[in-house]
């Protein structure tokens, strides 16, 4: 079931991350990672033309208790609005492989563009 839930204001992040033109499953592996690097009430917009993340996201922020507080449409995008709540992680790929599943989808987008 989708929780798609729009942003009614002008949210003011705090860090952008744009993983624009990057495949499955980059936006989960940099949202873990980028809200590691926030303190706790911190605001992250992730850009991503993925339409999985639609889903992917809020589900993310339910799972590791951070705050989802919507989304935007761009022209060829879509930017995500998460606070930080936790210091909890939740990646979907274990962490003994993160640092390879991150270099080969590294690489995988490169040659794509």
């Amino acid at each position: 079931m989708s929780k798609v839930k729009f942003v009614e204001e002008d949210i003011k992040p705090d860090v952008t991350t744009d993983i624009v033109y990057m495949m499955c499953p980059m936006h989960l592996l940099k949202l873990d990672e980028m809200m590691g690097k926030l303190d706790d009430g911190q605001i992250l917009e992730l850009l991503t033309d993925y339409d999985g993340a639609i889903d992917d996201v809020p589900e993310w922020c339910e799972k590791t208790g951070n705050e989802y507080l919507g989304m935007d449409e761009a022209d060829d995008h879509f930017k995500f609005y998460i606070r930080k709540k936790t210091s909890k992680k939740y990646c979907p790929v274990p962490e003994k492989d993160y640092e390879r599943c991150m270099q080969y989808c590294l690489d995988r987008d490169k040659t794509q563009e």
